[in-house]
C-alpha cells in the first residue's frame, strides 16, 4: 500500500494538482477562464467528463459573480446543497441561500394539484424580494417549471445553474434552460448532483474571495 504523505492544509492543493497533470495526459485543455470551475467539478465527483460535458452561456461566470455583488439570493433543490454552499463569503455581499422543499406550505400545494415540490418550490422562489441565482442539482422538475414559467412571461430568472443528475427527463429539462436567453451554467447529459451544484457555487465565491472576479 503506497501513501502519500501530506499535511491536511495541503490535501485540496494536491488534488487539484493531480486534476491538472490528468488533463495534460488527455490532451485536454480547458478554456482558461472557466477552468478552476470545471476543475472543481472534477474534484466534487473525481469524474474527468465535466471537463466535456459543461455548458456556459456567454460571459456566464462573470455574470453570475456580478449578480453575487449585487446581493443575490441562491435557491436549491435540495437540502444537500443548501449544506455546501459557502453561506460566509455569500454573506459578505449580502446573499442568503434558500431551499424550500422541507417547507410544509410547498409539500401540501405539491400533493393537492399532483405535482412535485421541486415545482412548487420555484414558484416559491420566484416570490423572493431579491435577485436570484437558482442551483439546481436533483430535480428536472424545477427546470422545467422555471422554463414554464419563462414561456409564459410569469417569471424570468437572473441565472440558472442546472445540474440535476439521474435519467427522467433530466436531459431536456437542461435543454430546456439552454434554450432560453437566461445565463446559465449547464451540465449537458446525465450526470450532476447536489454536490456538483454546490462545487459551481463555491467556485465562483472563492474566487471572488481571491479578487480573481
Amino acid at each position: 500500500m503506497k501513501i502519500e504523505k501530506i499535511k491536511p492544509s495541503e490535501i485540496e492543493q494536491r488534488s487539484f494538482a493531480i486534476i491538472t497533470e490528468e488533463l495534460k495526459e488527455q490532451g485536454i485543455t480547458l478554456e482558461e477562464d472557466k477552468a478552476f470551475l470545471i476543475k472543481r467539478c472534477i474534484h466534487t465527483t473525481a469524474d474527468f467528463d465535466y471537463a466535456r460535458t459543461m455548458a456556459f452561456s456567454h460571459q456566464a461566470i462573470p455574470q453570475m459573480a456580478e449578480l453575487i455583488r449585487q446581493g443575490a439570493h441562491i435557491v436549491t433543490d435540495t437540502n444537500m446543497a443548501l449544506s455546501g454552499i459557502n453561506k460566509r463569503i455569500l454573506g459578505e455581499y449580502g446573499g442568503e441561500v434558500h431551499c424550500f422543499m422541507a417547507d410544509p406550505e410547498v409539500a401540501d400545494e405539491a400533493k393537492s394539484r399532483g405535482v412535485t415540490r421541486a415545482s412548487v418550490s420555484m414558484e416559491y422562489a420566484a416570490r423572493l424580494p431579491h435577485k436570484v441565482i437558482f442551483a439546481v442539482g436533483n430535480a428536472p422538475t424545477a427546470l422545467i417549471r422555471l422554463r414554464e414559467m419563462i414561456d409564459a412571461g410569469e417569471f424570468i430568472p437572473d441565472f440558472v445553474i442546472a445540474v440535476p443528475v439521474g435519467f427522467v427527463n433530466v436531459i431536456s429539462g437542461k435543454e430546456g434552460i439552454m434554450e432560453t436567453r437566461v445565463p446559465y451554467i449547464v451540465n449537458t447529459g446525465r450526470k450532476g448532483g447536489s454536490n456538483v451544484a454546490a462545487a459551481i457555487c463555491n467556485a465562483v465565491l472563492y474566487e471572488m474571495k481571491k479578487g480573481n472576479l
